[in-house]
């Protein structure tokens, strides 16, 4: 195992920017997952048809009553910034279906469409290790796509400011965390749009127009902002910052939004698809036959979706294993799983968003594969994620870990056979 430890090292040394490592364990893998083409094909089929079933919902969900909102989980806080009109043509410019691949079928288990990680690894990353080992890259031209969105996005978000003069944009998210910081860097890198990196805690929201300046959010060079790119920072904890004063500088950043002094990408639409409690009202609707979806939506539901509740009983009652997850969460954190007799088999050890409104989701199980690690072969439950790019499906990544994907999954390279 020294060879491939050593082989590891030298190869990944070259790629600048990136973190192989996180937590000091190995993250990227030094191996290959070869797929056909026909499984890649319908992983990008799949991922489209997901993406068109909830960017339909969301006005839908604008419409909502905030109370009815409130039951989907979103923070009282946010239900005026969850109505604001977006800038853009689709509700996020990039998101990530998170799939189960088997046995020749596809499942949903959760959009994250808000703001996705696992970028850099897929759409650069990816094609330099298919290279490396003489294997088709899936991701080829996906870069490109990805470039084309970014800039298009900036720029509507900039024109509905109807502002003049030559916009101020900045890209952020927390300097000290090396998996946000080279992902975001990686994002304005690859833009060529005249634009800066500000670490959060560099920002600076003016709350109250003052004798010398006005109301908005600043840069480190006391710059008012027009763009915002967050890619990293979830809205759910951006509501929580205050300021030292005790200002909630969170709610103030989305009110400037919701009065056109601000734009940020992914757009408050994003959000509203975040929760994991709209999977469960798309099932709902389908359960229903409700018109609102037309008969071919209806079958990509019933094809790709796991059935999703905002309680245990229907499983309980039909005594099926389920998953329990919290609305607003990521990286596993939070999530438990339970047996048919509704024992609890399996879970994070972490519980962050333990005051989160839960799901409930049919249990599935992943997939097994045997992957190529520092400290020898092992065996992996392995889950694709496969980006949407403005509403496109784009790049497709694998990590590889246990029965719950968690931070201390590996990420997977994989190529098309």
């Amino acid at each position: 195992m020294e060879d491939i430890s050593r082989k590891r090292k030298e190869f990944f040394s070259h790629i600048p920017e990136f973190w192989p490592d996180l937590y000091n364990e190995e993250y990227a893998l030094y191996d290959v997952k070869e797929e056909k083409k026909e499984t890649i094909d319908e992983i990008r089929i799949a991922t489209e048809r997901i993406g068109h079933l909830f960017f339909k919902t969301v006005p839908l969900l604008q419409n909502l009553e905030d109370d009815v909102l409130l039951q989907l989980g979103f923070p009282a806080s946010t239900l005026f910034f969850l109505k604001s009109s977006s800038p853009l043509n689709v509700p996020s410019v990039i998101a990530r279906a998170d799939l189960i691949v088997k046995e020749g079928k596809i499942k949903l288990l959760e959009l994250n469409a808000d703001t996705p990680t696992f970028i850099k690894e897929t759409f650069f990353v990816n094609g330099k290790v298919c290279e490396h080992f003489g294997v088709q890259n899936p991701n080829e031209g996906c870069e490109g796509e990805l470039k084309e969105a970014i800039e298009e996005a900036v720029s509507q978000s900039f024109r509905c400011l109807h502002k003049s003069g030559p916009p101020n944009i900045v890209f952020t998210s927390h300097e000290d965390d090396m998996e946000d910081f080279y992902t975001t860097k990686y994002l304005l890198d690859l833009s060529s749009l005249p634009a800066h990196y500000v670490s959060l805690q560099n920002l600076k929201i003016v709350i109250e127009d003052e004798k010398e300046i006005t109301r908005g959010i600043y840069d480190s060079f006391y710059q008012k902002i027009d763009v915002l790119y967050r890619q990293t920072y979830p809205l759910e904890h951006l509501i929580l910052d205050k300021d030292d004063s005790d200002e909630a500088v969170g709610e103030a950043l989305m009110r400037l939004v919701n009065e056109n002094k601000l734009s940020i990408i992914n757009p408050s639409a994003a959000f509203l698809l975040q929760s994991k409690a709209v999977q469960a009202l798309i099932w709902g609707l389908h359960e229903t036959n409700h018109s609102f979806f037309t008969k071919e939506e209806h079958t990509w539901i019933s094809t790709y979706f796991l059935p999703t509740y905002l309680d245990s009983a229907p499983f309980q009652e039909q005594e099926k294993a389920f998953v329990q997850k919290p609305a607003f969460g990521r990286e596993g954190d939070t999530v438990e799983i339970y047996s048919e007799k509704g024992e609890n088999k399996s879970q994070n050890p972490y519980h962050t968003y333990d005051e989160y409104l839960s799901v409930y989701q049919q249990y599935e199980s992943l997939p097994v594969s045997n992957i190529q690690t520092i400290h020898g072969v092992k065996e992996a439950r392995i889950m694709y994620g496969c980006f949407l790019v403005s509403g496109k499906a784009s790049a497709i990544g694998i990590r590889a870990g246990g029965e719950i994907t968690d931070n201390g999954a590996y990420f997977l390279p994989v190529a098309q056979n």
